[in-house]
């Protein structure tokens, strides 16, 4: 099927696969390489397999064009952070033949990472891209990867535990400019994400009925999403319907921006003035997120209606969401004192009041 040949001192092969020749340098002077190397295209081949040097002409590159394109394709909302990820793993791999990213290397990098001072939860969505791109180039047709390396995940404990309790949203709130008290108002009830509040627009309401749908593919899990109104966000929306009258232009938006027309876009400085001037620590908008879905649980609303309220897909990301306090293990230990103070017990046949209010000498 093949021979060796050499050109000046080095070795090189020559086989053949579905007619077509392949020419291959050993880089070595030693005909036994020669032979070894011959030997294992032979066997990729009669495997099947589209031999070794083929996939050396695959750089991590091509993969990394692939990735992106199958997230535009697809209309992935994560499109900006997939592209961050890829710009980080260029730093390393840029250039690179697929064969040549192995687990040593790709520790190698994680090892850089750290060192750059890259959060654990950063280092490991950037893996995943990586992951992605190797396991897509292994499904292509032909295919780009022959195999996947072994990738190794950091633990991740940076999650965000920060909520609200309800006076501190209230103090929260008076201190907000006026344009963000009604977009913080919903977000505390619904645990809906910034950007879906923010971009909703008056096509997407119904104040006969007070609801508030997001159609299919609006939201970030591209799943459809109905909320009713309670009495203070229907007076909420109503209000900000008056003020949409007012001016000469009108905006589609329900929570528009400060100038009352555009769209919310970045209100990290309006936020972080009124938590300290509401001193109530330093806050994100993301905590009104967790603490929704913490009071829609503590106010005996169904997980399941919980999370179709919220926009969970998980009930793993939704559980992390579902926040103890100090407070709820105090109320904990209140309840069940209650409890007790209400329960009998039997004692050697005596009956005995259990709790602090009455306790009866007994003989056991």
């Amino acid at each position: 099927m093949g021979m060796i040949y050499q050109r000046g001192a080095v070795y090189w092969i020559k086989y053949y696969r579905t007619g077509k020749p392949y020419r291959e340098s050993t880089r070595s002077k030693k005909e036994a390489d020669a032979k070894r190397l011959l030997r294992k295209r032979e066997g990729e081949i009669s495997e099947g397999k589209l031999p070794g040097v083929y996939f050396d002409r695959i750089k991590f590159d091509e993969l990394a064009e692939d990735f992106l394109r199958d997230y535009r394709i697809n209309q992935k909302k994560s499109l900006v952070r997939a592209e961050r990820s890829v710009n980080h793993l260029k730093e390393h791999f840029e250039g690179w033949k697929v064969p040549h990213i192995n687990t040593p290397q790709i520790q190698a990098y994680i090892e850089n990472r750290i060192e750059s001072e890259a959060a654990n939860a950063t280092i490991n969505r950037e893996l995943s891209a990586l992951k992605r791109m190797l396991n897509l180039g292994a499904k292509q047709t032909p295919p780009k990867v022959d195999r996947v390396p072994y990738i190794p995940m950091l633990k991740e404990n940076n999650i965000r535990k920060g909520f609200f309790e309800h006076g501190d949203f209230l103090a929260l709130r008076d201190n907000l400019p006026d344009y963000l008290k009604g977009l913080a108002t919903f977000a505390y009830k619904t645990g809906w994400r910034v950007s879906e509040i923010t971009g909703l627009t008056w096509n997407q309401v119904d104040l006969n009925q007070g609801i508030v749908r997001i159609e299919v593919g609006e939201s970030k899990n591209n799943e459809g999403r109905t909320v009713y109104l309670d009495a203070e966000l229907l007076d909420t929306f109503k209000g900000q319907e008056n003020k949409r009258g007012e001016g000469a232009e009108v905006s589609p938006y329900i929570f528009p921006g400060v100038d009352g027309i555009s769209k919310v876009k970045d209100f990290r400085g309006a936020w972080k003035a009124s938590c300290k001037n509401a001193k109530i620590g330093t806050r994100l908008f993301h905590d009104l997120r967790r603490t929704a879905v913490r009071n829609l649980v503590r106010a005996g609303i169904p997980e399941r209606v919980a999370m179709m309220i919220s926009g969970h897909k998980t009930r793993s990301v939704f559980e992390r969401y579902n926040i103890v306090s100090d407070k709820d293990l105090v109320n904990a230990t209140h309840s069940l004192e209650a409890y007790l103070e209400t329960q009998t017990g039997t004692v050697s046949g005596t009956v005995v009041e259990i709790g602090t209010k009455k306790r009866l000498s007994v003989n056991a």
